[in-house]
């Protein structure tokens, strides 16, 4: 089988499972490292020629990640185009076992066992504390309702202030985001870059928990050690 991943999280999921499935992936594909298959451009910008060119048997794709009509082009051209739903972390563990064992036709990955009782095994948190949870700046945009990162953060303690927010991924005001009424602040290093010194000074007063992104955002083999990441930087 021939598969092009327009989706990094997925690569690293098929990367890991089965290396040899994948002639292409995005820009944005960093894990694993050293992939030897071909860049077709981002996530949502990829070269749809390069793309068939590479005579894919399947195309990997996310409805958040990846522009309707790029898929709908894949699709007119007669590229089998699988498009992942991911919201919550129960979903993430049903699409990829959709991906990797129904559509790729492997044997179900040791990894994601591991990652389904990391998650299962985690202890119960104790009273959530409030949390806002920038994912860009300038405008600042936060975690709203239906995240996959809301729901794991809901799983670890945090709640998520916005998580009623009519939008997904809401622009709200940074003098608003400092009087929502939060008692903490977590700021993950993708899709913006927050870090010590880019991020924490916005929020003074506000402990600020710098979280890595593929931790937070990723579904795949990072899943496995994600809980003790991100509980050991929300400490």
């Amino acid at each position: 089988m021939r598969v092009v991943s327009l989706v990094p999280s997925l690569t690293e999921a098929v990367a890991e499972t089965a290396p040899g499935l994948l002639v292409g992936v995005t820009d944005w594909c960093t894990h694993p490292a050293g992939l030897g298959a071909a860049r077709i451009g981002g996530t949502k910008n990829p070269d749809v020629r390069a793309v068939l060119d590479l005579r894919p048997d399947l195309v990997v794709a996310n409805e958040e990640e990846n522009r309707a009509p790029d898929l709908a082009a894949l699709r007119q051209a007669g590229a089998h185009v699988l498009v992942t739903t991911v919201r919550t972390l129960d979903d993430a563990f049903g699409e990829l076992d959709r991906l990797l064992t129904g559509a790729c036709g492997l044997p179900r990955p040791r990894w994601l066992d591991e990652a389904e009782a990391a998650w299962a095994s985690l202890p119960t948190p104790g009273p959530p504390r409030r949390a806002v949870v920038p994912v860009w700046r300038r405008p600042w945009m936060v975690l709203g309702r239906d995240t996959f990162a809301g729901d794991l953060l809901a799983r670890l303690g945090v709640a998520n202030v916005y998580a009623d927010h009519a939008e997904r991924y809401p622009r709200i005001p940074l003098d608003e985001l400092n009087a929502a009424g939060a008692e903490l602040v977590v700021l993950p290093d993708e899709p913006y870059r927050f870090t010590r010194d880019d991020g924490p000074e916005a929020f003074p007063g506000l402990p600020a928990a710098l979280v890595d992104g593929r931790y937070l955002t990723w579904y795949g083999p990072s899943l496995v050690r994600a809980p003790e990441a991100l509980r050991a930087a929300l400490r």
